[in-house]
């Protein structure tokens, strides 16, 4: 008998405790969740931080967060966390009053892309099970991945020259108005080069040093389509081909920059929700990179309109370097090529693989 009373009294005091619970809801339960970095590679390895706290006076014996997570995010396995599919994220907590967990996740960037992991689910019971409350929360975690840039073993031997051809461009050509600093004057160095106040302020000849000047303005063309004739916009398993476009797009323009230089890509494609075709002229300085490499990230592959019609709207653009990357070529791709050449462009055609010629 003292044992069915012991029994009866423990049953109360848990209908009785998940009744609280039910009734407090998830009030004081928190959730927050955020990358350790905003911006990535694809292929790197990173960490979302997520911190779980119970800011009020009972116990909570099982929390539950639930998400659901882009594949392209992998997570490792770990203690108290269920992946299903690696979509699905399950973790387990028990919270004791006022406290304050914080769980390092390690992760790994597949693709390149933007991510947000916009929300959760919380529910949260006693220990029987028979009440439980449940809400979703916002928490809006944001990682950019930018594509994946290429070394010099993966980067084709035409492309390699092409970086060396600009380089000696731009040293062979001095500004006469970018200032790099003053030095001495040596033998042979041009009078015009003479730097007066510094010569009366030494009493000793002193000249300007010009810096060199970025003259290659880089354009790099994308193709969005794997032959001429296409309409309908790729499946998933048919983009790889322009997924290395892009790849090695972000490597000539990155390249390019740190060499000191301008850049800018053009593509039949739209950048993040928009519906227009990407055009970024070719610019320099400081943010410039990482400007390049978050347009690359945010590119869709979707055909805003066919190759032939995207480069004939290219033909107002003058005096640049384009790179053009497609997976073919054509009698009717050369026609708006000869086009652009008329223009006073430099272009340079690069049939790349997994396409039709």
């Amino acid at each position: 008998m003292n044992v069915l009373v012991v029994l009866a009294v423990l049953a109360a005091l848990c209908a009785g405790y998940g009744l609280l619970l039910s009734r407090a809801g998830l009030r004081g339960l928190t959730c927050t969740r955020r990358f350790a970095r905003r911006a990535a590679f694809e292929g790197d390895e990173g960490e979302m931080i997520e911190v779980i706290g119970n800011d009020r006076p009972l116990i909570v014996p099982w929390l539950r967060v639930e998400s659901r997570i882009s594949r392209h995010l992998q997570f490792g396995r770990q203690e108290n966390l269920d992946v299903s599919g690696s979509m699905y994220h399950k973790s387990l907590f028990t919270l004791m009053p006022y406290q304050r967990i914080t769980r390092r996740h390690r992760v790994r960037f597949l693709h390149r892309g933007e991510y947000n992991i916009g929300s959760a689910s919380l529910t949260a019971g006693d220990l029987t099970g028979l009440f439980q409350c449940s809400r979703e929360i916002r928490t809006d975690a944001a990682v950019t991945v930018y594509p994946r840039l290429l070394d010099d073993r993966e980067l084709p031997m035409p492309f390699s020259r092409l970086i060396g051809e600009w380089m000696m461009e731009r040293q062979l050509q001095r500004d006469p108005f970018l200032i790099n600093s003053i030095r001495p004057y040596r033998p042979g160095d041009p009078v015009r080069d003479i730097h007066w106040p510094a010569t009366a302020r030494t009493g000793e000849a002193h000249v300007r040093v010009h810096d060199f000047s970025a003259q290659t303005r880089l354009m790099v063309v994308l193709n969005a389509q794997l032959k001429e004739n296409q309409w309908d916009n790729l499946m998933e398993y048919e983009q790889d081909a322009i997924e290395r476009e892009i790849s090695l797009a972000a490597t000539l323009c990155v390249r390019a920059l740190r060499a000191g230089l301008t850049a800018g890509f053009a593509a039949n494609m739209p950048v993040g929700m928009g519906e227009e075709s990407a055009l970024l002229l070719p610019s320099g300085g400081e943010a410039r990179e990482e400007e390049l490499l978050t347009a690359f990230a945010r590119l869709r592959i979707v055909r805003t309109r066919s190759f032939n019609t995207f480069l004939e709207g290219l033909c107002a653009l003058s005096d640049m370097d384009m790179v053009v990357l497609s997976p073919y070529d054509s009698a009717a791709l050369q026609l708006r090529l000869a086009a652009l050449r008329a223009r006073g462009n430099t272009v340079r055609l690069f049939v790349l693989e997994g396409g039709s010629r």
